[in-house]
C-alpha cells in the first residue's frame, strides 16, 4: 500500500492518530508532499515507515529543505507520480509540471483540502493534512495496486484518521502508454 500526507505542521512530532498511523506504519511506501515544519517531524516520519520519499514546502525550514527536493518522481505499482508542495500557476502548473516527468498523475499539499481530480488532462491528488486540516475535514490518502487484471493502475480512497473512507478514485498508467 502507498500512503500519502501532506501538511503536518509539527515542530517534535508525527501527529500521528488512528488510522492514518496504523496506515502510515503499514504502507510499503509514504509521500509526504511538503510542510513537515521543522526538521524533529521529517525524522519522526522516517522512524514510523519503512520508506519515506518526501518534498519539502513552503512551510519547512532550512534543515528540511537541505534534506529532501522541492520536486520529485515516485514510481509505485507502475504508476508514476511527480511530486511537489505547490505550485504558483495552480492546477494548470501542477499538469504541467507532471507532463514534464512524463507522471501518471500529480501529489500535491499547501492547501490542507484533501481532493481528488481528474478532470484537468492529468489526475490531481491533495490527500489534506492529517494533523492541521484548517476547516477541511482531516485526511490522508491510500492506494492499493487494481486487483483486476486489467494492468497498472492504483485504486485510491480518501479516509480520515477516524478511518472514514469518504472518497475512492482510481488512477492508471495509461498517460504515458
Amino acid at each position: 500500500m502507498l500512503v500519502v500526507v501532506s501538511d503536518t505542521h509539527a515542530r517534535e512530532e508525527s501527529r500521528l492518530q488512528g488510522r492514518t498511523a496504523e496506515a502510515v506504519r503499514e504502507a510499503e511506501l509514504v509521500i509526504h508532499a511538503g510542510d513537515f515544519y521543522r526538521e524533529p517531524v521529517l525524522d519522526a516520519f522516517q522512524s514510523t515507515t519503512a520508506a519515506l520519499r518526501a518534498v519539502y514546502g513552503n512551510n519547512d525550514d532550512a534543515a528540511i529543505r537541505d534534506r529532501v527536493p522541492e520536486v520529485r518522481t515516485v514510481e509505485y505499482a507502475g504508476v508514476r507520480f511527480a511530486v511537489t508542495h505547490r505550485h504558483r500557476s495552480g492546477d494548470t502548473g501542477l499538469v504541467m509540471l507532471g507532463r514534464g516527468r512524463d507522471a501518471d498523475a500529480v501529489i500535491c499539499g499547501h492547501s490542507h483540502r484533501p481532493r481528488f481530480d481528474d478532470s484537468g488532462g492529468l489526475p490531481i491528488l491533495n490527500p489534506g493534512s492529517h494533523a492541521q486540516p484548517r476547516g477541511n475535514r482531516p485526511a490522508h490518502a491510500e492506494l492499493r495496486p487494481v486487483d483486476d487484471g486489467a494492468g497498472d493502475g492504483l485504486d485510491g480512497r480518501l479516509v480520515t484518521p477516524d478511518g472514514e473512507e469518504f472518497e475512492t478514485f482510481r488512477i492508471g498508467a495509461e498517460s504515458r502508454e
